[in-house]
């Protein structure tokens, strides 16, 4: 079971002046970073060390132990408030988490389940309709999905499930409001 708090954050932009909507005067603001955690997808504001310039898609370390390029966390943000390089880049951020966690990712393939009699967990994937989640039911009968190239082989019209998976992530960042959240808490 993963923990409430964040490990380890992917950078999405780094603001070296503080945000521009920040009415302190210049010599007042720090430098901030927009990130997005690798567990529950938190997006997170953090003011780095002061000889620290981090670049995009950087893994930061944001645990309790002694970190060396983030002086604190500063606050947890919604995604109306990242930057507008922050939500360009949040896509391929989080499609290079899917990809590092790859054995979490097709297990949500292999089991997921029916929310009610009539709409299933797999329909809620961007570009998945009911045929597309027959097809990926029937497969996972035969034999588990052991990869996303196994299951871009076998299921015929999803050729990037880690790209789909990343959409979702990103739709659920974007609803705070949202009805059914898998990964994004």
């Amino acid at each position: 079971m993963r923990g409430e708090r964040e490990q380890h954050v992917r950078v999405l932009d780094y603001l070296p002046h503080g945000h521009p909507d920040d009415p302190h005067p210049v010599y007042k603001k720090r430098p901030i970073i927009h990130v997005v955690g690798e567990d529950n997808f938190t997006l997170l504001e953090l003011i780095p060390r002061e000889d620290y310039v981090p670049q995009a898609y950087d893994r930061l370390y944001i645990g309790e132990e002694e970190r060396s390029e983030i002086d604190h966390v500063k606050r947890r943000v919604s995604y109306k408030e990242l930057t507008h390089g922050a939500k360009v880049e949040l896509p391929y951020a989080l499609e290079i988490i899917v990809k590092e966690q790859e054995p979490r990712f097709v297990s949500f393939f292999n089991e997921a389940q029916p929310i009610t009699t009539r709409l299933h967990t797999l329909a809620l994937l961007p570009g998945v309709g009911k045929k597309l989640m027959w097809e990926i039911l029937a497969e996972r009968k035969k034999r588990p999905f052991d990869s996303f190239a196994d299951i871009s082989n076998r299921v015929r019209g999803l050729y990037h499930p880690e790209k789909v998976i990343a959409k979702r992530i990103e739709d659920e960042l974007k609803d705070e409001h949202a009805k059914y959240k898998f990964f994004a808490k």
